[in-house]
């Protein structure tokens, strides 16, 4: 299947997935929402010979995760370890992700940059402050994936100063959207639902997962 092939599957899967968000249609969302990651794993796989050699392999155990986080997700409603578990797979993910960043940071022989440091702690320290008094017995839990996804998003940044800019500027605004997503997330479910949550959530998730595959793709064929 060809790139553009790849790219339109997964607009459709999105887009009705959102849809069924959007109508609060269970099956609809149950039967799409891991088709996300499925045709990103697809469309990444689709582009090389392996990806389960070099640097390749940690943006597909990232999906992986992925998509075993979107599935454990599905059933929180009905017992609320599921989201626990679903945490604990999005975190792992987080984990590849980093590895991939820092793997490519090393091998573009990009120094670190203490100012990046800086705006992923005051990101961090701003919705844990905001979040903090409604976490209860999620406090722990929050606290670890905050750090993670905090430093996961600094180490993207660095992605900006890597020899492709175009592939940099693609996994860095990936990972900031899955920033987003994920506070998008947390401040429904533990500060202060609203009713474009779940729409926006899914938006920001999908479009994250696809420019960090994307921004990955440009700069591993390159």
């Amino acid at each position: 299947m060809k790139q553009k092939h790849w790219i339109l599957l997964f607009a459709v899967i999105l887009i009705g997935d959102i849809i069924g968000i959007q109508l609060n249609n269970n099956p609809v969302q149950s039967f799409l929402k891991p088709l996300i990651i499925t045709t990103l794993i697809g469309y990444f796989d689709s582009q090389f010979n392996s990806i389960t050699k070099g640097l390749a392999k940690w943006v597909l155990f990232a999906l992986l995760f992925s998509l075993l986080g979107d599935v454990l997700l599905m059933f929180q409603e009905k017992n609320s370890i599921f989201f626990l578990l679903g945490l604990s797979a999005f975190l792992i993910a987080h984990i590849f992700y980093i590895i991939f960043f820092h793997n490519v940071r090393v091998k573009e022989n990009i120094k670190g940059k203490p100012w990046l440091l800086v705006v992923a702690v005051i990101y961090y320290a701003a919705l844990i402050n905001l979040l903090s008094p409604y976490l209860a017995d999620m406090k722990i839990p929050v606290l670890i994936y905050g750090v993670v996804i905090s430093f996961m998003f600094m180490l993207a940044m660095h992605m900006l100063f890597i020899k492709n800019k175009p592939a940099g500027q693609w996994m860095m605004v990936g990972a900031l959207l899955f920033v987003l997503s994920d506070s998008i997330l947390a401040i429904n479910k533990f500060y202060q639902p609203f009713e474009a949550a779940g729409v926006l959530i899914m938006l920001t998730y999908g479009l994250a997962q696809l420019f960090i595959v994307e921004g990955a793709i440009r700069y591993l064929r390159s």
